[in-house]
């Protein structure tokens, strides 16, 4: 069976993961389970370019321990708010310090955004993905949720910015979805389905 890894070793990301490749006939590993572990410098301007770093290095990391390619994946997401320049941005993960509990980044977001009306409060979450398949070649895709910030933070299934991030859809946060419409809405369920789709036509 052909080894999927993915570039992280956060097991919220690869619960969501195997639950939207679940239909490929690949062994979803994290970093961490494919042995590999090195520090990664994310320096790029852009989602997508810290993506395609993150997929470049573990690449490079498998061939060198393994002696043969694996697919790779890595993704890099974030929260962009309008009404803040859209920070935090390609900073999200490291927003107030990478050690910094999310509730305390939450709090800090909200209060930046006293007395912004809900029509200026728009937000999105963003996701790039970047794949390096067995022979090298590659793949990118992006996904986006729109929404905006709350007053407070609410709900208990997501996590990071989630109790935060409404979706006027719904009429509630994103830590309130149950992960299969979490998965059908998510930026990063969005660019997984795109990029399970490039993989069906390598791979199908």
């Amino acid at each position: 069976m052909t080894k999927l890894i993915f570039a992280t070793s956060n097991q919220n990301k690869m619960r969501e993961i195997r639950m939207i490749l679940s239909d490929l006939d690949l062994d979803i590993l994290s970093m961490k389970e494919a042995g590999i572990d090195i520090d990664i410098v994310e320096d790029g301007d852009s989602f997508a370019a810290n993506a395609r770093i993150k997929a470049d290095a573990v690449y490079a990391a498998l061939k060198e321990k393994d002696g043969y390619g694996s697919i790779v994946i890595a993704d890099d997401s974030g929260l962009e708010i309008d009404a803040l320049n859209k920070e935090p941005g390609i900073y999200s993960a490291r927003y107030m310090g990478e050690d910094t509990s999310y509730h305390i980044k939450n709090a800090n977001l909200i209060e930046r955004l006293d007395g912004v009306p809900d029509e200026k409060r728009t937000a999105r979450f963003v996701c790039a993905m970047a794949a390096v398949l067995p022979d090298g070649s590659k793949l990118d895709t992006l996904g986006i949720m729109e929404g905006r910030i709350g007053y407070e933070e609410s709900g208990e299934n997501g996590f990071g910015y989630d109790p935060i991030f409404v979706l006027p859809k719904y009429g509630c946060t994103s830590g309130f979805l149950p992960p299969e419409v979490k998965n059908e809405e998510s930026h990063r369920g969005k660019a997984l389905r795109a990029m399970r789709d490039e993989l069906l036509k390598v791979f199908g």
